[in-house]
């Protein structure tokens, strides 16, 4: 698929076809591309939980308050962890590098995501203590993002874009 269309394809979906597994193979290969997204100096401070088991995903749940979330058949929890950002950058590192960083993974993820005839959702509202609990993971380690993923069983619209005019200023 050309890059345009991945991207003019990626949907938030939430419904997936959960009669259909999603491979290790690809589950390897977006977290191989989000690892391949840019980050302050290299230190690449993002951390992946793959949840596959539905103990897991029945606790994450749990957590998110959004079941549709974990009928998907692979949750990816992204998180960060700030420091070795903050011992570089200092609060700069740590607030703003970080998750800059971190998104730009998620980012990559989604778009191969597609790529690979696949769909997912990124949800960031969530009780980041809950789903932390849930994944066992500790601070300073901290979720950020949740992206069920699996096939489709939507056909999701384009969403409405505010026109470029609204959003760029050419100096």
């Amino acid at each position: 698929m050309e890059f345009s269309e991945v991207i003019a394809k990626r949907r938030s979906v939430r419904h997936f076809n959960t009669k259909l597994a999603v491979s290790d193979e690809d589950v390897r290969a977006l977290l191989e591309a989000a690892v391949s997204a840019p980050s302050a100096g290299n230190i690449q401070p993002w951390r992946f939980v793959v949840v596959r088991s539905a103990e897991a995903r029945r606790r994450l749940q749990e957590a998110l308050h959004q079941p549709w979330a974990a009928a998907a058949p692979v949750v990816i929890v992204v998180c960060v962890d700030p420091r070795p950002c903050a011992a570089r950058y200092g609060a700069r590192g740590e607030h703003l590098y970080s998750i800059q960083d971190t998104a730009a993974a998620v980012e990559n993820l989604l778009l191969a995501a597609v790529d690979r005839g696949l769909a997912s959702c990124w949800i960031g509202a969530f009780d980041d203590k809950a789903v932390a609990a849930a994944i066992g993971v500790t601070p300073p380690i901290t979720p950020i993002a949740v992206l069920p993923i699996g096939y489709p069983a939507e056909s999701a619209r384009r969403p409405e874009r505010r026109p470029l005019e609204e959003v760029a200023t050419w100096i």
